[in-house]
């Protein structure tokens, strides 16, 4: 079946007048591609020779049978000594095509909302650090002095369970500052701290198992664990942090979540006895603990809580930390602790589900620890956050209008003001408009007739000269609410 020289043309034509910045050869494929699958050309459609479409269009042979190998190799035309001829494809043409009802997994629809990421950051995000302290020249100098002597030594893959030079980096520091004592065999780098909880589940739990999550508590990891199909289980917090004891009648759970050093959101410090209970049950139940130990390098009277996993020989504890919020997200770099006989036992797990990576970036850092500068940075942010605090406790209280309750105040990133009978989350959405992302307390719970309102002001990348028309923004959106 020929196809009409005259259409035929008159699409090419029209196409080539149109074809913008790109070459002939690329138009005349694409427009034939698109017209094969639309099915204005029909398959076992034949096409005029080359010679005859050259002379009509204008082009040299060379520009046309380059459009017409490349589909020819893609399946959409046949070429013989015969001629040219359109391959005959299963389906054509979009006309009468419905689009697809998406469903996702009822797992998926299931986990918490997802947090904005903005950039430029917007005043009063929860657990972003100021990135602009950073010394980024310093930083510069040790990347470029990696790669400088390792080269395209670093381009592969990498031990999947980090950098040799940086996990004794961290083994030393957490020696030092978190009462740890560990191998670097005992750790593994991870793509931030969640990747770290990822690889808790896969580890030590399977579908259907219980983990117990403070409640209120850090939503990515009750994300980790609904997509890993395990049951999750809310346990109340108060001063003293999570309150295990509560849950005494229920079902043993096999993971268990907490922030012991600085409670997420709400700041508690949980204290000696109560970790040392956690710690008997978990031996007792065959439990594991996950520690987030997110943000205790920031404390701001006394010195840094010492870890779980430092508290007792053999302790069933995993620890995770992160350097997302003591030097910034971008870098990506976290880290978790294991036991030596859980490290043993998970090294070709690991090796099976980590590929590495991220290694010049590692190897700066380790240089960055070890050379002091991530201690002095410590130092410094340290007296910055603890002044912006003050700073911002000063402000709400002059300028907060509604009875409010403040939590955690005693180190971290971030504020907690609970303020009853208001909808959070939409004066959240508004207060976007302002440039302001704090948090909303209440999306911080798993159970919504129990949850608080409030919001989680982060003060670590807000410059106290905003805090006043801050607060004030925020104050107006509190009225606006409660008067609609």
């Amino acid at each position: 079946m020929n196809i009409p020289d005259d259409a035929f043309f008159a699409l090419l034509e029209q196409a080539l007048r149109g074809r913008g910045g790109g070459t002939l050869q690329r138009t005349l494929y694409q427009t034939l591609r698109e017209a094969i699958l639309q099915g204005s050309l029909a398959g076992d459609s034949r096409l005029p020779g080359s010679r005859a479409m050259a002379q009509r269009l204008g082009l040299s042979r060379n520009t046309i049978n380059g459009a017409l190998e490349q589909l020819a190799i893609e399946g959409y035309l046949l070429r013989s000594r015969q001629g040219t001829s359109v391959a005959p494809l299963g389906t054509q043409g979009e006309g009468d095509v419905e689009a697809r009802h998406i469903v996702l997994p009822e797992y998926l629809q299931g986990l918490p909302a997802a947090i904005h990421r903005d950039s430029p950051t917007l005043l009063f995000t929860p657990g972003m650090p100021a990135v602009n302290y950073f010394p980024l020249s310093i930083w510069r100098r040790l990347l470029d002095r990696v790669l400088r002597e390792e080269g395209s030594a670093l381009l592969g893959y990498g031990d999947a369970q980090g950098e040799l030079v940086l996990r004794k980096a961290i083994a030393r520091h957490l020696a030092l500052s978190r009462g740890i004592r560990c191998e670097a065999s005992q750790i593994v780098i991870t793509e931030g701290a969640l990747e770290g909880v990822d690889l808790c589940t896969h580890l030590l739990s399977v579908a259907g198992d219980t983990a117990w999550v403070e409640e209120p508590g850090y939503p990515g990891a009750k994300s980790i664990f609904l997509k890993s199909g395990l049951h999750i289980e809310g346990v109340p917090v108060d001063h003293e942090g999570m309150r295990f004891d509560s849950h005494n009648d229920s079902e043993a759970p096999r993971l268990i979540f907490t922030s012991p050093s600085h409670q997420y959101p709400c700041g508690a410090v949980m204290s000696a006895g109560r970790r040392l209970a956690l710690l008997e049950y978990a031996r007792r139940h065959d439990s594991w603990i996950i520690e987030d130990d997110y943000d205790s390098e920031f404390r701001y009277s006394g010195e840094p809580i010492p870890a779980m996993l430092g508290m007792a020989r053999q302790a069933p504890v995993v620890y995770l930390g992160t350097f997302s919020k003591t030097l910034f997200p971008a870098l990506r770099i976290g880290f978790m602790v294991m036991p030596p006989a859980l490290a043993e036992a998970a090294r070709g797990a690991v090796g099976s589900l980590l590929r590495g990576g991220h290694r010049a970036e590692q190897r700066a850092l380790a240089l960055f620890i070890e050379e002091g500068h991530y201690a002095r940075h410590l130092a410094a942010m340290r007296r910055l956050y603890r002044k912006r605090q003050q700073q911002l406790r000063e402000i709400l209280a002059q300028e907060l209008r509604h009875p409010y309750k403040l939590f955690g105040g005693e180190g971290g990133l971030h504020l907690t003001v609970a303020i009853d009978n208001v909808d959070d989350q939409a004066i959240v959405q508004q207060a976007r408009r302002f440039q302001l992302a704090p948090g909303a307390l209440s999306r911080f719970y798993l159970d919504v007739k129990t949850a608080r309102s409030g919001f989680v002001l982060g003060y670590g990348n807000t410059s106290a000269s905003h805090f006043m028309a801050a607060v004030r923004t925020l104050n107006r959106l509190i009225v606006l609410d409660r008067r609609g």
